[in-house]
C-alpha cells in the first residue's frame, strides 16, 4: 500500500473554486480572506512552526505588489489570496546569489516580525500541511507563468490579468492565455533487484535520482518514457506502467511517475544530459536509507522521484498492484 502522505503537493484539499474567479471583487479580498504573499517565487513563512503566514490584505509589504492578487480558491467559506511583491529589494541582497535552484538562503522584510521569513518551496515542501503545499505551490507556478507572459503571443500587446489571475487577455487582438502546465515522464527503471539512477552535475554532491524528461507533442507517455532513457543512458526499456502524478511548480511541471523494465544492460552516457548514471542495488539502497556512507543520496524527500525509489526498496511498488 503506498503511503501518499510522503508525495508533497498530493491531494490538496482546498477547493479551487473556478466559478468565482470572474467575480471575486475588492471586498472579498479585505474580509473573511487569508493573503499568502510570494516573493520572487519564495514563499512566507513561520519559522516557529512551518505554517504559511497569512497577511491582512492592507498589511504594509501588498504595496509593494505590482501584479493582481490570484485567488486561489476556497475552505470552510474562507477565501484564499495570493500576493507577488517581488519588486521589493532586500538592502542585505546579494546580488551574486541566484534565486532559483537550491538557493538556501532566507530573507526577511523590515515590515514583519523576525521569525517570518521567505524561503524557497523545495526546502520546506515537506514540512507543509497538505494543504498549505498545495496553496503555495499553486501561488508559485501561477505567478511564474505572469512573470513570463506580460505580453500577448500572437500580436506582442501587452496583455492583462483576468479571470482573477488564471488567464491573462489581450485587448488589441482579443486572444486569451491560461496558464501553461508541461508534461513530464520520470520513471523508475528496472533490471532485477537494480534500478537505473542518474544525477546531474548542479545536484548536491552523491545524490542520485530516477531519470526524467519532457513529453513531446504527438507523444505519449510510454513512449516517452522510452525515448528518455534510451536518449540519456542508452537503455532500452519495455513494460512501462504509470504510477502516480505529482504538481511539480519548478517552474510549471506536472510529473508523470512510471515504472518500466530495462531489457539491456550496458549504460552509454550523454553527457549533455547526465553528470553520470549507474545501476544501483537495492541492497545498497537500504544502507543509503540507513545513514550509511555508500556514497549515494537518494532524491530529495517529497519529491516524486524519492517516493518511486523509496516505495520500490519497501517492496510497496511492484508490477504486480
Amino acid at each position: 500500500m503506498l503511503d501518499l502522505t510522503e508525495l508533497s503537493f498530493y491531494g490538496s484539499e482546498f477547493d479551487r473554486a473556478a466559478h468565482l474567479r470572474s467575480k471575486i471583487n475588492d471586498s472579498q479580498i479585505e474580509s473573511n480572506s487569508k493573503n499568502l504573499i510570494v516573493w520572487r517565487g519564495k514563499i512566507l513563512i513561520d519559522q516557529n512552526n512551518f505554517n504559511l503566514v497569512y497577511l491582512k490584505s492592507n498589511h504594509p509589504i501588498i504595496s509593494h505588489s505590482k501584479i493582481s492578487p490570484i485567488f486561489l480558491g476556497q475552505l470552510s467559506e474562507v477565501n484564499y489570496f495570493a500576493h507577488d511583491i517581488s519588486n521589493w529589494v532586500p538592502e542585505d541582497l546579494n546580488p551574486d546569489i541566484k534565486l532559483d535552484y537550491f538557493d538556501q538562503t532566507i530573507q526577511n522584510h523590515p515590515d514583519l516580525p523576525i521569525n517570518q521569513n521567505f524561503n524557497d518551496l523545495r526546502f520546506i515542501m515537506t514540512q507543509l500541511s497538505v494543504l498549505e503545499a498545495g496553496l503555495a505551490s499553486t501561488a508559485k507556478a501561477l505567478f511564474s507563468w505572469h512573470h513570463n507572459n506580460n505580453f500577448c503571443s500572437r500580436c506582442g500587446n501587452k496583455s492583462i490579468s483576468t479571470q482573477s489571475g488564471w488567464q491573462r487577455d489581450c485587448d488589441k487582438c482579443k486572444l486569451s492565455q491560461y496558464p501553461r502546465t508541461d508534461p513530464v515522464v520520470i520513471m523508475l527503471v528496472t533490471q532485477g533487484n537494480n534500478i537505473l539512477l542518474g544525477r546531474s552535475p548542479q545536484w548536491p554532491e552523491k545524490m542520485y535520482s530516477c531519470l526524467a524528461g519532457f513529453i513531446e507533442p504527438g507523444e505519449t507517455l510510454e513512449a516517452a518514457v522510452a525515448r528518455e532513457v534510451q536518449e540519456e543512458t542508452n537503455i532500452d526499456v519495455t513494460h512501462v506502467k504509470y504510477v502516480i502524478s505529482q504538481p511539480w511548480a519548478f517552474p510549471s511541471s506536472l510529473m508523470f511517475g512510471c515504472m518500466a523494465r530495462a531489457t539491456t544492460h550496458e549504460i552509454t552516457i550523454d553527457h549533455n544530459e547526465l553528470e553520470d548514471a549507474k545501476w544501483v542495488s537495492k541492497d545498497l539502497l537500504v544502507k543509503a536509507y540507513a545513514g550509511h556512507d555508500v556514497d549515494i543520496t537518494p532524491a530529495r524527500q517529497g519529491t516524486i522521484a524519492e517516493f518511486l525509489i523509496r516505495n520500490w526498496v519497501k517492496g510497496t511498488l511492484t508490477y504486480r498492484e
